[in-house]
């Protein structure tokens, strides 16, 4: 994820966007990741430009995994996915727990998430740190849907529809994009 934002700012001419309004997005774990290439500051491809930053400006989130390791408050799960992360990853899971790795400075965030998804609670940790640390977050939640509500196809693709425009609203509002 890193190297990609990397790319995508050293080649901005040539893609003619700004450099300086690079947005990363993603769903469930690519949203990780994508939160993952503004909060973690290791993690760097060995040989990369490190000249150039892999922090992305804006982050787009749908339902992402973003606390990957206890937290104040966290309802306990004796579940075989949170008790294979270590070896999963490869890495104590907080190295790589973007909730863990919060501090002032972080680009502004919109994050969407149905109140059915196992995931949200680690999002509400993850906004709540956000705001600790005076930056901008906005957490979306729609009432009784699972992981992956938003998908084209899924829920007769309102939710898709309401999602993407409330993510382009988000962008309207960084001065990224401008119209209806």
């Amino acid at each position: 994820g890193k190297s990609a934002v990397r790319w995508v700012r050293t080649h901005a001419e040539r893609l003619g966007i700004d450099p300086d309004r690079i947005a990363a997005g993603g769903g469930s774990a690519g949203g990780h990741v994508a939160a993952c290439t503004a909060v973690l500051e290791s993690w760097d491809e060995p040989g990369e430009p490190t000249s150039v930053s892999a922090v992305p400006n804006a982050l787009v989130l749908f339902n992402p995994a973003l606390a990957l390791a206890d937290y104040p408050g966290m309802t306990p799960r004796p579940d075989e996915r949170i008790n294979s992360l270590p070896e999963r990853c490869g890495t104590d899971p907080r190295n790589i727990s973007p909730a863990h790795h919060v501090r002032p400075g972080q680009p502004p965030t919109v994050i969407f998430f149905g109140t059915d998804d196992d995931l949200l609670d680690g999002a509400r940790y993850f906004d709540r740190q956000m705001h600790e640390a005076g930056n901008r977050c906005e957490l979306l939640t729609y009432e009784g849907h699972k992981h992956g509500f938003f998908n084209f196809g899924r829920n007769g693709n309102g939710p898709f529809i309401e999602t993407l425009a409330a993510a382009d609203h988000f962008l309207i509002s960084l001065g990224y994009t401008s119209g209806e």
